[in-house]
């Protein structure tokens, strides 16, 4: 969800990418404590690339994911067929070879860790970024996946209750916002249902 939502509203009306350039790729990287090498990996442009071109693909399958609803208003319009973004987040996991490892401590339960054969720290990022789009995407969360419609908004979230409809509480008030104007200005120009009067 991280790296699909390196695409986002700038609080101004317009979307931000924080991958556009070499240094805020770096900047995201370094925010994410999660992945291998993060903490002082500097990207360049080939591994800025290969992220883009990861996240192309994830956005992609999150848009046939949310089908039929519509997807995120971002990149609607440049998505990539839903079988090129399979085979570039495929290639992009097979990239790193690694083997599962079993940690079992005297003291505690066993753990499953990767092992990588990988010497390459950009090559392991892009591929750690690929496999953890893949658990996602073959997991339970998947279901659960929507696009946020509110006016501005190219987020994708995680549903958490029955009757969430945006990824965050502003989206709601600028949906309710957006459709009260909608309406006034209908009922003022005649053009919508008539205004009710307390």
């Amino acid at each position: 969800m991280e790296l699909a939502s390196t695409i986002r509203h700038d609080g101004e009306g317009g979307v931000v990418d924080d991958l556009a350039t070499v240094r805020g790729t770096t900047r995201w990287i370094q925010q994410q404590a999660g992945l291998p090498s993060a903490g002082g990996l500097v990207a360049d442009e080939e591994l800025r690339a290969g992220i883009v071109g990861v996240r192309r693909a994830v956005r992609a399958l999150f848009a046939r994911v949310v089908s039929p609803a519509p997807p995120s208003p971002a990149d609607a319009h440049v998505l990539m067929p839903a079988a090129e973004a399979l085979d570039r987040l495929n290639a992009a996991a097979a990239r790193e070879l690694v083997a599962p490892q079993l940690d079992w401590p005297t003291e505690g339960a066993p753990a499953a860790r990767l092992l990588s054969a990988e010497d390459d720290p950009l090559v392991r990022l892009v591929a750690a970024l690929a496999r953890d789009a893949v658990d996602f995407l073959s997991g339970p969360e998947r279901e659960q996946l929507r696009a946020c419609h509110a006016p501005r908004c190219v987020r994708y979230f995680i549903k958490s209750h029955g009757r969430q409809e945006w990824c965050r509480p502003s989206c709601g008030n600028r949906a309710r916002v957006a459709r009260h104007y909608e309406r006034t200005r209908g009922a003022a120009t005649g053009e919508g249902p008539p205004r009710r009067e307390p």
